[in-house]
């Protein structure tokens, strides 16, 4: 006798034809192995008390407040719970009723669309990028005279482009070029400054290397001469809101796009109040939001990737927090990236300066691949393809 986990319907399917389940045994049984748990927040109490009910009418239950029943408080939150084909059938049940359930009924479809999902394309004007049979290396190469770990190492042309050459020699999938630092406390510089920096390095990587280029920017006139100089992806950590002119230029080039999240900028992010009363709410909400007007404004689904910002306006808790839950932006239907390379809150627990955080690290990758990650952004690139070969290989194992 086994406890068996199965983390997908693909898992279900496996152990079904092992056992012998006629092939439509297993499409009626595989959504009954798969366990969800949605929580609505701050709804009326005759909604809370009609999904209540409803759930408990498929088999499924849902957790309100005490006082919801004699609507003795205003609003309740919603913990519907429940396995997969429970939950579709009560979105099923609530989508021709009143009181705005027809689109509760919809977003909960469209969440669990998406997180049956497992791989993605990621296209941009010249390639498609397949996600989620492998996980991509993006090897960060900072052309900037303060980085917090690299800066000043690559600010020569010929420095940056061989630091672009050996990370494609040891693996990288991605090359992702910055010319402005964007650790905690860092002021911005002007595009003219940015585009000096990282323009002749991505116009001689392009032409010697086949894996697509990143540019690192929030200025879309930096964008704009950096696709023009063959970068195909932009890599923005203000998520479109740093200039009302960089959702053009993304769908004019018809270039991919990474949207972060972080609260401030640079040099105010790490400041102030970093409490989150819902940390994974709120970082899947401002992806869902941000991500949603791009789409509205032309960007295709298809060249947008989420970063849950490790590390920008976060507490070292915060930032492991992410980590652990990184498999909830599942919903949002789109391919992950994490950046976690050096980064401060892994010397809180190791010690250490920046270039001796490998190992902390690598344990970062390697858990994040584990909950849902994509793209990993890293500095050590050779070391990291390992920790990805062996992540992988267990990820992808039935």
């Amino acid at each position: 006798m086994n406890v068996i986990k199965i983390k997908n319907l693909e898992e279900a399917a496996a152990i079904f034809k092992k056992i012998g389940v006629d092939p439509y045994g297993i499409d009626a049984m595989a959504s009954k192995t798969i366990n969800i748990n949605i929580l609505l927040e701050d709804q009326p109490c005759k909604i809370a008390n009609i999904i209540k009910q409803e759930m408990l009418s498929v088999g499924g239950d849902a957790a309100v407040a005490r006082g919801s029943v004699s609507c003795s408080v205003p609003v309740s939150d919603i913990l519907i719970m429940g396995t997969l084909k429970q939950i579709s059938a009560l979105a099923r049940k609530i989508e021709k009723q009143p009181f705005g359930l027809n689109l509760i009924a919809g977003s909960i479809l469209k969440i669990l669309g998406n997180i049956g999902q497992n791989e993605y394309v990621l296209k941009t004007f010249r390639r498609e990028i397949h996600l989620g049979k492998k996980t991509l290396i993006m090897g960060i190469l900072n052309v900037t005279p303060d980085s917090f770990s690299d800066g000043g190492l690559y600010c020569s042309q010929q420095k940056a482009v061989e630091r672009g050459l050996q990370m494609v020699d040891e693996g990288a999938d991605i090359i992702d070029i910055g010319g402005e630092s964007t650790r905690p406390g860092a002021v911005s510089v002007e595009a003219s400054i940015e585009l000096k920096r990282v323009l002749p390095v991505i116009e001689s990587l392009v032409k010697q290397v086949k894996i697509p280029v990143s540019i690192d920017t929030t200025k879309a006139k930096v964008a704009k001469q950096a696709i023009v100089g063959g970068a195909e992806i932009v890599n923005d950590i203000s998520a479109l809101l740093g200039d009302k002119k960089m959702t053009k230029t993304i769908r004019d080039a018809g270039a991919a796009v990474i949207l972060m999240h972080m609260r401030g900028n640079p040099r105010n992010m790490q400041q102030g109040n970093l409490v989150y009363n819902n940390l994974m709410g709120e970082v899947t909400d401002f992806l869902k939001k941000n991500s949603e007007k791009a789409l509205k404004a032309g960007i295709e689904k298809d060249c947008l990737v989420i970063d849950p910002g490790i590390g920008f306006g976060k507490t070292p808790e915060d930032n492991y927090k992410i980590i652990k839950n990184l498999s909830q932006l599942k919903e949002l239907g789109m391919p992950v990236m994490i950046g976690t390379s050096r980064k401060s809150f892994i010397g809180k627990v190791t010690g250490g300066e920046p270039e001796q955080r490998l190992e902390g690290t690598a344990a970062t990758v390697a858990a994040a691949i584990m909950n849902g990650c994509h793209i990993v952004r890293v500095h050590d690139v050779a070391a990291m393809k390992k920790v990805v070969a062996i992540t992988d290989a267990i990820v992808h194992t039935h």
